[in-house]
C-alpha cells in the first residue's frame, strides 16, 4: 500500500508502510493470530509488540488501531482485520490525526505527570468520534517506575471503550505486572528471501535497476530490519543513478569485496602476513574501513564454524553461489580450534580499534598477529605431536630413563620419609581433642601428628616457624629433642611447649642439643621438589618439550593430588536434595 498522505518526494519506508495486515511481510504467525481474535470477537484490552527495530511494532499499533475503529466504505462496517483505509476514521488514523488514537513516545514522556494528563485523566470518557479511544505508546520500556505503577490500576481494569497498544525493543526492561496485563506478540526478524524478494518489488515500482548481489548485500547489512533496508534501498538507488551494482553499494555501505576479504582470510590463514597486509592495503585504498573489514573477517570465522556443524548454513540467499562453494572447501579444511582461536583474536582487535590512535595501523596489527598464530599448533595437537617425537639420546645412544608412572606422581615415589615416622591426619587430631576425656599422648606417636596438630591452631607463625627452624633428633609422645637453625627465634621453643600445653591439655618436654638434628621440614620439602624436578628433566615428554622450545624452563610442579585439592577447594557447593528442601525455600533468599 502507497502512503501518499504528503505531496512531494517520500523516503521509501514511509511511502511504503503497510497499511493493513495483507501488506506485513514475515510476521503470518502474529496475522493469523489477530484475524482469529478479530472473528471470534475475543479482542484484548492491552496489546504487547515486541521485537528489533524496524519490525513494523508501531505499523502494526496502527494497523490494530484502524481494525478496530474501521466503519467500512457505508459507514456500518464492525472491527476488521482488512480496514477498508477510505472511512474517516481509516484515513485520520493513517494521516496521525485522529483524535480519539493518540500516539506517545514514552522516550519524551517517561515520567508519572505525563501518563496522569495523557491517559489516567481522559481515559473515563467516551471516544468523541470512534468506537475505541486507543492509546498507543512507543518505546514503552522508557517509562519510569513510577509511571508503569500509575498505569497498572487503570491497565487492569479498563474501560470497555479504551484499548491500548504498546511497542517496545527491550522487552525485557518491561515490569512484569504490565506483561501479565497484555497479550504479547513478538516480531520476527525477515528471512533474507522474504526481505530480498520484497525489495525487489519494491525497487520494479520504482522503476530503479539494481542488481540481485547489491539487494543481497543490503539485505545482509539490514540484519532483518525492513525499515533499514528500505532506508539503505533508497540510498542505493540514489547513489546509483541508474543501474546499481554490488560494487556501488559496497562503496555507499564501507564493505569490501566478501570475495576480497575471503582472500585476505586465507592469507591469513596460511600465514602469509606479507599477502595479508597487501590485501587490507587495497582493500583501504579501494574505500573499506578498517573496522568494516575486521567485522567481515569475524562474520566469516563465524559464518565457517557454523557451515562445519550445519552443512545447510552454507545455502544462505545473501552469499555469492562461488562464495558458498569456497566457504564449504574452507570449513573441511580448518579445524574448529584454529577457527574458535581466530574468532577470539578478531573480538579482542576490535576492541583495540576504538582505542588506536588509527584504525588502519589497529587492522595491521591485527592481522600481523594472526598471520603470526595461524600456523600455530594448538594445544591439544602440540601434545600429540610431542608425544609422537622420540626422546633424545644421551652419548651412547640409549634413550634416558626415568618415565613418569602412570598412576602415582613424582612426589610419591621419591619423597623422603621424615623422621618419626607418618602421623594421623588432622581430622583424627580434631576428633581426639573434642572428645577425649583427657591427655591421651598416643594420639600423636610421630612428629608429623604434632605439626599438624599445630595447623589446626591456626597459628601461622609458628607453623612456618616449626617448618624451617627445627632440627629433629629424636621423638617420643610428650617428649622432644631439636636441635635449633641459625635463625631460629629465641622464644620458639616456650612457645611451641605453651601451644602444645594449650591443645592438648600435656606437659611437652622439649629438650635441645647443638648437633645431630635432622633436615628441617622445609629443607625435606626442598629436597623433594628438587628430586622431582630431576625426575622430570628425565621424562621423555619435557625433553620432547625442551627441544621444541630450547627456552622453556619448569616454573611450578604441582601433584596429581595437590591438583586434586585444589579443585574441591575451589567447586560450588553441593545442592541439597530438592525432596528434602522445605516447600518455601527460596535459594536467592538473603541468610
Amino acid at each position: 500500500m502507497t502512503d501518499t498522505s504528503d505531496t512531494g518526494y517520500q523516503v521509501l519506508a514511509r511511502k511504503y508502510r503497510p497499511a493493513t495486515f495483507a501488506d506485513l511481510i514475515g510476521q503470518d504467525a502474529m496475522v493469523r493470530t489477530l484475524k482469529n481474535a478479530f472473528a471470534a470477537d475475543r479482542i484484548a484490552q492491552a496489546f504487547m509488540l515486541t521485537g528489533i527495530r524496524g519490525t513494523g511494532k508501531t505499523t502494526t499499533a496502527r494497523i490494530i488501531a484502524k481494525g478496530l475503529n474501521c466503519i467500512g466504505p457505508d459507514g456500518q462496517g464492525g472491527p476488521t482485520t482488512d480496514p477498508c483505509g477510505i472511512c474517516q476514521n481509516c484515513v485520520a488514523i493513517t494521516e496521525g490525526r485522529h483524535v480519539d488514537v493518540m500516539e506517545m513516545d514514552a522516550a519524551s514522556n517517561t515520567g508519572v505527570q505525563n501518563i496522569r494528563d495523557a491517559i489516567i485523566e481522559t481515559v473515563s470518557y467516551r471516544a468523541a468520534q470512534a468506537r475505541y479511544k486507543i492509546f498507543i505508546i512507543d518505546e514503552v520500556h522508557m517509562l519510569s517506575t513510577s509511571a508503569f505503577n500509575a498505569l497498572l490500576k487503570t491497565l487492569e481494569e479498563p474501560p470497555p471503550h479504551v484499548k491500548f497498544l504498546f511497542a517496545t525493543t527491550e522487552i525485557r526492561k518491561v515490569p512484569v505486572t504490565v506483561l501479565s496485563r497484555c497479550q504479547r506478540f513478538d516480531l520476527r526478524r525477515i528471512e533474507p528471501e522474504v526481505m530480498i524478494a520484497h525489495l525487489q518489488q519494491v525497487a520494479a515500482k520504482e522503476g530503479a535497476q539494481i542488481a540481485d548481489d547489491a539487494l543481497a548485500l543490503i539485505t545482509r547489512a539490514a540484519e532483518g530490519s525492513v525499515r533499514d533496508a528500505m532506508s539503505l534501498l533508497d540510498q542505493a538507488i540514489a547513489h546509483g543513478a541508474g543501474e546499481t551494482t554490488a560494487t556501488q553499494v559496497r562503496a555507499m555501505l564501507g564493505l569490501a569485496d566478501r570475495g576480497r576479504v575471503l582472500d585476505l582470510f586465507e592469507a591469513i590463514m596460511r600465514g602469509d602476513a606479507a599477502g595479508a597486509l597487501s590485501e587490507l592495503g587495497g582493500q583501504y585504498a579501494d574505500g573499506a574501513d578498517p573496522v568494516a573489514v575486521l567485522r567481515d573477517l569475524a562474520e566469516i570465522t563465524h559464518w565457517l564454524s557454523v557451515v562445519k556443524i550445519t552443512s545447510e548454513a552454507a545455502e544462505d540467499p545473501t552469499i555469492a553461489p562461488e562464495e558458498r562453494i569456497r566457504g564449504r572447501a574452507l570449513a573441511d579444511r580448518l579445524p574448529m580450534r584454529v577457527l574458535t582461536r581466530m574468532w577470539q583474536m578478531l573480538l579482542k582487535a576490535l576492541e583495540e580499534v576504538a582505542l588506536a590512535p588509527n584504525a588502519m595501523m589497529a587492522a595491521e596489527m591485527a592481522v600481523i598477529r594472526l598471520t603470526h598464530v595461524a600456523d600455530l599448533p594448538t594445544p591439544g595437537d602440540l601434545v600429540k605431536k610431542l608425544q609422537s617425537t622420540p626422546p633424545p639420546t644421551d652419548g651412547g645412544g640409549a634413550r634416558s630413563s626415568g618415565a613418569m608412572a602412570p598412576s602415582a606422581g613424582p612426589r610419591a615415589q621419591l619423597q623422603p620419609p621424615r623422621i618419626g615416622g607418618g602421623g594421623s591426619g588432622g581430622g583424627a587430631v580434631q576428633a581426639a581433642l573434642q572428645h577425649a576425656p583427657g591427655p591421651d599422648l598416643s594420639l600423636y606417636p610421630s612428629f608429623a601428628s604434632v605439626v599438624a596438630l599445630i595447623e589446626e591452631t591456626r597459628d601461622i607463625k609458628l607453623l612456618i616457624e616449626v617448618k624451617n627452624c627445627l632440627r629433629l633428633i629424636s621423638y617420643a609422645p610428650g617428649r622432644m629433642e631439636f636441635q635449633l637453625t641459625d635463625d631460629a627465634p629465641a622464644d620458639l621453643v616456650q612457645r611451641l611447649k605453651r601451644a602444645l600445653q594449650l591443645a592438648t591439655g600435656a606437659n611437652w618436654i622439649i629438650s635441645l642439643a647443638n648437633e645431630g638434628g635432622a633436615p628441617t621440614i622445609a629443607e625435606q620439602d626442598q629436597a623433594a621438589s628438587r628430586a622431582i624436578a630431576a625426575e622430570l628433566e628425565r621424562h621423555p615428554l619435557l625433553q620432547a618439550v625442551k627441544t621444541a622450545f630450547p627456552k622453556a624452563r619448569i616454573a611450578a610442579i604441582r601433584t596429581r593430588a595437590e591438583l586434586l585439592a585444589a579443585a574441591q577447594a575451589e567447586a560450588l557447593p553441593e545442592l541439597p536434595d530438592p525432596d528434602d528442601l522445605p516447600e518455601d525455600w527460596d535459594p536467592f533468599e538473603d541468610e
